[in-house]
């Protein structure tokens, strides 16, 4: 019920003329709500903004978040929410990579200019020393002695840096500790 209302103010202030529209996000965001609510917000910005590149982005996002959710049959959490973020900025890396090798320099700027603004719904990510720390933690937390025990190190880490790293340099960074 009070989710509800808290959403209720937060479109009825973006509807107010006169306030300034950063002034509105400013005063929604400090009002806490789910990922899903500031998607939604920034989307109705957008749309007012006429910014058509964020528009595309945003609608594409709230898509995948629909489909995830009728897969799932539930409301989605702020973590699963990050899941299908971080899966969409892994498709357009990907992209980059193929049009990268097509010679499609206008199309891997496009994508990474959705990459970007993708980024913006996730944490700030770690730097290579900070997932070396947490690895080396957890290496010494589990008692991993060897290559063996990389799936419970992996596991563990994931765990730990769940949305603020990507799990292709926790491995390759595991690996390296546990050589």
């Amino acid at each position: 019920m009070i989710k509800e209302g808290i959403k209720e103010f937060a479109l009825l202030l973006l509807t107010f003329q006169f306030i300034d529209l950063n002034l509105k996000i400013k005063l929604i965001r400090n009002i806490r709500m789910s990922l899903y609510d500031d998607i939604i917000i920034d989307f109705k910005k957008s749309l007012k903004e006429q910014d058509k590149q964020k528009l595309s982005v945003l609608r594409g996002l709230k898509s995948a978040i629909k489909n995830k959710q009728v897969a799932l049959r539930q409301e989605l959490t702020d973590d699963q929410i990050m899941g299908v973020i971080s899966s969409e900025i892994k498709k357009g890396k990907e992209a980059i990579e193929k049009f990268g090798q097509g010679s499609r320099q206008e199309l891997v700027e496009k994508e990474e200019a959705e990459i970007k603004i993708l980024s913006e719904y996730l944490p700030p990510q770690l730097s290579t020393q900070d997932i070396k720390e947490i690895v080396t933690q957890v290496i010494e937390e589990i008692s991993a002695s060897g290559p063996k025990d990389l799936g419970s190190v992996m596991k563990s880490a994931m765990a730990r840096l769940a949305g603020r790293a990507d799990g292709r340099e926790v491995n390759r960074i595991a690996r390296e500790l546990l050589s």
